[in-house]
């Protein structure tokens, strides 16, 4: 696995706590986000840690020492029933697609391997997520829901979309976060305000 290296290395968007870029409101929802991590509430304790691990290959963080949570806020997401306000067709509500996905993901792996996702090595879990990805299926437990749309419409997408909501992750993108009330002036492409990251050598 090769290390991620930002090129904004000696920037923190918690240094604009106190500047223009952020009002009190703001700063209420960026604590929050930082120091109020769900308890699970929905996913049962072999849903929560198959979910970590699927996590940790899809967006993996060996250079932090407190990895950025994602599943928490996940749990978050589904016990509180909040989606996208659609569903795609052929797939089942929200919660049950969820359920029957990581159902599915670790009869794939107990068919295949004969022990659950969590035991498996990390090219394992890598190969075998490849396969849900492609459709490449065995486990009949993907009757019900085409492989493809919940790794990429539910898996993937809310995975990464949890990581990139956190204040961790804006600092080594180089985002600054919600800018209210200061706003973002400058949006065309390689554009940026001058109170932005710029990037380092």
């Amino acid at each position: 696995m090769t290390s991620f290296r930002t090129p904004y290395a000696s920037y923190d968007v918690l240094d604009k706590w106190d500047t223009p870029s952020w009002n009190e409101q703001t700063r209420e929802v960026v604590r929050r986000r930082l120091e109020q991590v769900p308890e699970r509430r929905f996913l049962t304790p072999e849903h929560w840690a198959l979910l970590e691990a699927i996590a940790a290959r899809l967006v993996p963080q060996p250079d932090r020492e407190e990895p950025v949570p994602i599943v928490p806020w996940i749990d978050d997401l589904l016990a509180g029933n909040r989606g996208p306000g659609y569903r795609y067709d052929g797939m089942p509500p929200l919660r049950d697609a969820w359920r029957q996905g990581l159902d599915a993901v670790q009869a794939e792996s107990r068919n295949r391997h004969g022990k659950p996702f969590v035991a498996l090595t990390g090219s394992e879990q890598d190969a075998l997520l490849r396969a849900v990805q492609s459709g490449a299926v065995e486990s009949q437990e993907w009757v019900a829901l085409p492989p493809q749309r919940f790794f990429k419409a539910l898996l993937l997408r809310q995975i990464v979309s949890t990581y990139y909501a956190h204040p961790g992750a804006w600092s080594e993108i180089g985002f600054g976060g919600p800018a209210s009330p200061r706003g973002y002036v400058r949006l065309g492409f390689d554009e940026r305000d001058p109170w932005e990251a710029k990037a380092e050598p």
